[in-house]
């Protein structure tokens, strides 16, 4: 067997060096969602939550406040893929980088809407509430969806079925978890993913 030249050594061990870093530049995904049980999760608020069908699913309120689904972990730089379906009256949403795990809201988090009924479309399904309006504001009702959400740093972007419908660049909220929300009509999350950036 031919010995391999110094030059052709130094060449592999920097393609791999180069390889490794590249791949290297973000977390493994890390599934806190696959149907089957809820252990990453805390339940707030006043929803019906429960495992149905491989998903977990809210089709009213147990009081008068809104439910929500809260990561037990913090979450700062993150890739967020998340499976839902959402009734065409629903009003949900995700929330990103919370300041307070018991007072979930779009005034101490990033919301990534869905909501295709809302009052004022332009934060409507695919907004982020309050920071990045949609036009137009694509449909969720009805069927099942994919929202694939970055956040590193100051950049958020939320693509909704392949289609990229917002950019935000903002430094309000940096760091806390992820909560899945019940407001009205009939939700359901199937898979949940997150990869550290």
């Amino acid at each position: 067997m031919k010995s391999l030249s110094r030059t052709t050594v130094a060449l592999l061990v920097v393609g791999l060096t180069v390889f490794g870093c590249a791949t290297m530049s973000g977390g493994d995904w890390v599934t806190l969602f696959d149907g089957k049980n809820l252990n990453n999760w805390n339940m707030i608020g006043d929803a019906n939550w429960r495992l149905e069908g491989g998903s977990v699913v809210a089709d009213k309120k147990t009081g008068k406040n809104n439910g929500f689904l809260v990561s037990k972990k913090n979450y700062s730089n993150f890739q967020l893929r998340v499976e839902f379906w959402a009734s065409h009256d629903a009003n949900s949403g995700i929330f990103l980088r919370c300041k307070d795990p018991k007072k979930i809201s779009d005034s101490s988090c990033y919301e990534a809407n869905i909501f295709d009924q809302r009052g004022d479309p332009y934060f409507g399904t695919g907004a982020i509430v309050k920071f990045a309006g949609v036009d137009p504001m694509p449909k969720a009702g009805g069927k099942w969806n994919t929202y694939e959400i970055t956040a590193d740093g100051p950049n958020l972007t939320l693509v909704l079925n392949g289609v990229k419908t917002v950019e935000l660049n903002n430094k309000k909220y940096k760091k806390g978890p992820i909560a899945l929300q019940y407001g009205k009509g009939v939700m359901k999350f199937r898979k949940v993913e997150i990869r550290e950036l």
